[in-house]
């Protein structure tokens, strides 16, 4: 089948390709730094092509940005986060390949926005009482990376999750930003069999439409690198912290 006839069998609307590339364009933003815009991402996939299928869509345009990311931020990478969140981020992978058939997806997405906002909300308290008690304790890491893997396999809403534990830890940008293109760029690759062999959500036909969004999403990319380095570090913070909220809020109202 050629490539055109395959885009055809999609049969997306001229207003569908406009949402989908504002998606990838956004897309690119995230993994260049502007973070927190995930559940919009995933709210217009899951709008043009059904929920579950758009995890399969969205999957290989995620892997895409990520060696875009870690190409970039190579140098600010933190190794010793990588190496105690991976473990639990494929535990909770495997854990929601394995349930990833039966749960429901209302009562996912409101668990997931009930757990953003009240992540964020902790978050409020550690900055007021400046202190790194829960963020450092190895049961809250271990927690926010399976929770982290989890819920990126089912419905790669990791960003808020990952936004959230990088904050409490309190990272500075590029830290921040090349520390979570190594951790999604593993745990991404790590979720293409599974959606190749066990779900099915990723084809010939869903990779043709991934390849016509690369130069929006390298768009986006270089768009977000320029913003990321206008903004200082505390505003990073508060701008990550607020969009992180609001996701949370979109997710539940939308559930």
């Amino acid at each position: 089948m050629e490539f055109l006839e395959i885009l055809k069998s999609f049969h997306i609307s001229v207003l569908d390709w406009i949402f989908i590339l504002t998606a990838s364009f956004i897309l690119g933003m995230g993994k260049a730094g502007i973070k927190g815009f995930g559940v919009i991402i995933v709210v217009i996939l899951a709008f043009v092509f059904g929920e579950k299928p758009s995890t399969g869509m969205l999957l290989p345009m995620l892997v895409f940005a990520d060696i875009l990311a870690v190409s970039y931020y190579k140098r600010h990478v933190k190794w010793n986060i990588v190496i105690k969140l991976i473990p639990w981020m494929l535990v909770g992978v495997l854990v929601g390949v394995w349930v990833g058939n039966d749960i429901s997806e209302i009562l996912f997405k409101k668990l997931m926005a009930v757990i953003i906002i009240g992540c964020v909300i902790l978050l409020f308290i550690f900055e007021r009482k400046k202190t790194n008690l829960v963020p450092t304790n190895k049961v809250f890491g271990g927690s926010m990376g399976f929770l982290a893997g989890f819920t990126t396999m089912i419905g790669n809403l990791a960003g808020p999750i990952a936004n959230i534990y990088f904050l409490a830890i309190k990272f500075p940008k590029n830290e921040f930003i090349g520390t979570a293109a190594w951790l999604f760029f593993i745990v991404n690759v790590f979720k293409v069999p599974f959606h190749i062999f066990v779900w099915e959500t990723i084809s010939i036909e869903t990779v043709a439409v991934n390849v016509t969004l690369i130069p929006t999403i390298i768009l986006g990319f270089l768009v977000g690198v320029r913003i990321v380095k206008k903004l200082s570090n505390t505003n990073y913070r508060k701008f990550i912290l607020v969009i992180t909220a609001i996701g949370g809020i979109i997710m539940l109202l939308r559930a």
